[in-house]
């Protein structure tokens, strides 16, 4: 039986608790919140601490589950390395590329597990779609986006993200990590731009931002990211991936309201077009939300039952970061970031 620690309890550590909370294999013995008050009726019994250190001093957990702000993720990971357990980490890894390397530096000296919430990685339908844009041969075209239209309390959320993270930083590493498994070369230039939408986020953040990447293969990368109650609904979801052999596109993302967090995920189907003709792949049951937390954690003791090797997911997590905050600082420099070294 795993024992499992779990920090923060916002929208993702939530799912993750309830993971584990029907996991045969996990026994959760801390939770983690601002309040030390654990308020959902399933996990009301749990021993609750509003003190990571505290928490992780007393529980001695096999497992952390750290799913805070950005800014404390990096020095979680690594204080609950250090205190004996493996550890699944919310993305992004870290705020900064030092700190992600440092975490995973931690990981490899410790022999520890570490595991980044990249939630498309456990997604049956992306997982078709790497496969089917990879048969295509590159190099490659990605044009990606996921714009959100906020309002009330999601709109609370995006801004309480935004005193750390940029929405292209917090949601682009997921589809970045799309891009660098489907391209497997090493990336080369960054070029972004964004805008503040609203005097309701802090000056020098903004909540509107894109940015294009060049890989050594020759492919290059598009990526767009907007929170508020500004934005569009039109065309907020955007998934292609083109080849010189064909295309292959989700087809029916763009359905639903763009806040739906079971939306960001979902594929609905694949249309794979090539010179020679078109076809589709319908994708009707597909997992959500809670489901993939589900197999994301279910990985995660997995990998620590098995042994599994997490060399390449380690190293492609710092990539991924690497890039988009590579964008995040064209952005604020005005100017194209170079990445000459390949991202360890």
């Amino acid at each position: 039986m795993t024992r499992v620690l779990i920090a923060g309890l916002g929208n993702m550590g939530l799912s993750h608790a309830l993971a584990h909370h029907y996991h045969p294999d996990a026994q959760i013995v801390g939770l983690v919140n601002r309040s030390g008050r654990v308020e959902h009726p399933e996990l009301s019994d749990y021993p609750a601490y509003s003190d990571f250190e505290t928490a992780l001093a007393e529980t001695k957990p096999d497992l952390v589950v750290v799913a805070t702000y950005s800014d404390s993720h990096a020095d979680y990971a690594c204080a609950a390395m250090e205190a004996g357990a493996h550890v699944f980490v919310e993305k992004p890894l870290a705020t900064n590329v030092a700190d992600a390397r440092r975490v995973v530096e931690t990981a490899t000296r410790l022999n520890r597990k570490l595991v980044v919430g990249y939630i498309l990685r456990h997604h049956p339908s992306w997982v078709q779609l790497i496969s089917e844009s990879r048969n295509l041969g590159g190099p490659y075209v990605f044009r990606l986006n996921l714009n959100q239209q906020s309002s009330g309390a999601e709109w609370e959320t995006h801004k309480a993200l935004m005193q750390t993270t940029s929405p292209i930083v917090d949601c682009g590493v997921h589809y970045v990590d799309v891009m660098c498994q489907i391209t497997d070369a090493r990336p080369i230039r960054v070029h972004g731009m964004g805008l503040r939408l609203s005097d309701e986020i802090a000056e020098g953040m903004y909540n509107y931002g894109q940015f294009q990447v060049m890989f050594a293969d020759g492919s290059v990368g598009w990526y767009e990211a907007g929170w508020g109650p500004m934005m569009s609904e039109t065309a907020f979801f955007v998934k292609d991936i083109v080849s010189p052999n064909g295309s292959v596109s989700i087809t029916d993302g763009n359905k639903g309201a763009s806040s739906d967090i079971d939306g960001h995920t979902k594929v609905g189907g694949l249309l794979i077009h090539t010179p020679g003709g078109d076809r589709t792949v319908e994708m009707p049951d597909e997992p959500g939300h809670q489901e993939l937390c589900d197999a994301e954690q279910a990985y995660m003791l997995r990998a620590i039952a098995e042994d599994i090797d997490m060399t390449r997911h380690m190293n492609d997590a710092v990539q991924s970061l690497a890039i988009c905050l590579a964008a995040d600082e064209s952005i604020r420099t005005g100017q194209p970031v170079s990445l000459e070294e390949p991202a360890k």
